[in-house]
């Protein structure tokens, strides 16, 4: 898990290398200050020699200046090194999930992912800024101000040997209780990311069904568990002040006690017991900011192997890099095909049928039915789990996954537009492509009937989601993009529900006159889309029921018939007024 991680470190090694040497040097400066000022008080102002006080004093405010020199270039440093981790963290992120197949998604989930890039990098961030920087200078603090109490103080360092156990000990109790708190609360985010994601992008469902109150109380009981789990942790390390104090104050009492029993028999200075209260004070402080680093270390490590986790996880699907990446033709065999999302889960079994290139092809079937991890095998968004899927007569496998992809578009279900232009939406289809084809893509999509393909039309604003645009519209915007691709075969998962019957009519004309020998797959709730395809395939619950042509399914399938007597009798008139 750190092998991986500390790999992120990269171009900013140098930072982090750096950082330990000034916080070396700033605590060496710090340290010195305290044995200066013992010498001013021991040697200049005992003995009333200002040239001995000068001296020492512009050594003093050398030395002062050097330790803030070095603070604040091994802060800088620091910053440099953990924010560019973080950054380096963030992007490795990012690329594997671009990576991932729909399967792997699926196994992290997208609340969990978004939290991975940003929760847990800000938490790995922090802990390596702490590590390079805290964790260099408070151990070296705490041997050094020892060093100088034996030093000038001699036998006063027992004092240290009871104190700093009773410290490691409170510190060590108070972090442990403190740490589940902190652990259960970094958890917690998973769940806020999930209701915050869902309701910002279900916000007008929300408002339909005037769900405000409910969800807000959602959102209001995610933030109290952080909330919560926060102010336990905050209570317990609160606790840390009064205790630190209270052995700070104990120990100056024993050291006043002893020191001056010291200085009255002369086997010390006054100006050595003060330095060694310095040293009592930096010693402490040490040890608590040391601590705080290794808590602070335990309560990141969850979001550590979180991100490890992501980026350690080879994608389930093989891009085939060297594979195919010519698709011959938009023919389609489905041989056998099995598919389940997990080892004890079947969506569809035995799937045995072929596609003609340039056919016209519609799917029906019910909900669940297994329409969509249907389409979804031809564009290798899913692996088989046996049998095989064949496009253009090879293996889908066989092909390089990228150049598979670009020979068959999707126009999935949900439809996906991206904040900018419209020209900047269609052109994720093919960002090489001339006005000329933008403008065939418009007319066959019936996006030319609301937006003009001039330039004007095309410098029109898209809002985060195509929210500026009804759901009609979105929709022939997502066909436009999905053919300039130019691709062997298009598959319209109901991409033509919320278009009226007129416009899904005149698509389909448009894709079967104006789109020569283009594979056409389309899912459908409406009948009258699919009536005129070459072939019909009926599915339920996960396998073929029935194929054949309109004319074939309507004279011998009964629940066919039926779902045809039932929509000709009105069922679209009634969802076209609605």
């Amino acid at each position: 898990m750190i092998g991986i991680l500390l790999k992120r470190v990269r171009q900013y090694k140098k930072y982090a290398f750096i950082t330990p040497l000034f916080m070396i040097g700033e605590v060496a400066m710090e340290v010195l200050i305290p044995t200066l000022m013992a010498l001013i008080i021991d040697n200049g102002v005992a003995y009333n020699d200002m040239d001995y006080i000068v001296r020492v004093s512009i050594m003093l405010v050398f030395a002062a200046m050097l330790s803030l020199s070095f603070g604040m270039l091994g802060a800088w440093s620091a910053s440099k090194a953990s924010s560019g981790f973080a950054s380096n963290i963030r992007e490795d992120e990012y690329r594997k999930i671009m990576s991932f197949s729909f399967a792997d998604v699926d196994k992290f989930s997208t609340p969990s992912l978004i939290t991975r890039m940003t929760t847990d990098v800000q938490n790995v961030q922090q802990s390596f800024q702490m590590l390079i920087r805290i964790c260099v200078r408070s151990p070296i603090m705490f041997i050094f101000a020892i060093i100088m109490v034996y030093h000038n103080g001699g036998s006063l360092s027992l004092v240290f040997a009871i104190a700093i156990p009773v410290v490691i000990v409170a510190i060590a109790i108070l972090f442990t209780k403190s740490h589940e708190a902190f652990t259960n609360a970094f958890r917690g985010y998973d769940v806020f990311n999930r209701v915050v994601q869902e309701n910002l992008n279900g916000i007008r469902t929300v408002k339909a069904y005037v769900r405000e109150e409910s969800e807000i109380g959602k959102f209001d009981e995610a933030s109290d568990i952080i909330r919560r789990n926060f102010t336990i942790g905050q209570k317990i390390m609160a606790f840390m002040g009064p205790v630190m104090m209270s052995v700070t104050y104990i120990v100056m009492i024993v050291l006043s006690y002893i020191g001056a029993r010291l200085i009255n028999i002369g086997d010390m200075e006054t100006g050595e017991l003060m330095s060694i209260y310095t040293y009592t004070g930096q010693i402490l402080s040490s040890l608590v900011m040391t601590g705080m680093v290794i808590v602070m270390l335990a309560v990141s490590r969850a979001s550590m192997q979180r991100i490890a986790e992501v980026l350690s996880t080879e994608p389930s699907m093989d891009v085939n890099e060297k594979g195919l990446s010519e698709v011959p033709d938009g023919s389609v065999r489905f041989s056998h095909v099995s598919f389940g999302y997990g080892k004890d889960s079947s969506v569809l079994s035995d799937i045995d049928f072929t596609i003609n290139s340039g056919d016209m092809v519609g799917i029906l079937g019910t909900t669940g039915s297994g329409k969509t991890t249907l389409i979804s095998l031809i564009a290798r968004l899913y692996d088989v789990s046996s049998g095989s899927v064949e496009v253009g007569g090879h293996d889908v496998r066989e092909y390089n996954l990228e150049d598979l992809r670009e020979q068959v578009s999707v126009v999935l279900q949900k439809n996906t537009l991206f904040s900018g232009t419209v020209e900047s939406n269609l052109r994720w289809g093919n960002p090489d492509a001339t006005p000329e084809d933008i403008k065939w893509a418009m007319d066959v999509s019936a996006v030319s009937a609301f937006i003009t393909p001039d330039k004007e039309g095309l410098s029109g604003r898209v809002e985060q989601g195509g929210t500026n645009f009804s759901g009609g519209q979105r929709q022939r915007l997502c066909i436009a993009r999905a053919l300039l691709k130019r691709p062997k075969i298009l598959i319209m998962d109901d991409s033509t529900s919320a278009v009226d019957t007129a416009t899904d009519a005149s698509i389909r004309r448009a894709l079967r006159e104006d789109v020569k020998g283009l594979t056409k797959i389309i899912i459908s709730q409406r009948l009258s889309s699919v009536m005129d395809a070459d072939l019909i395939i009926m599915m339920d619950n996960g396998r073929i029921a029935d194929s054949g042509t309109h004319e074939e399914l309507l004279s011998r399938n009964e629940a066919y018939r039926d779902l045809y007597e039932t929509q000709t009798r009105g069922g679209d008139d009634n969802a076209q007024n609605a």
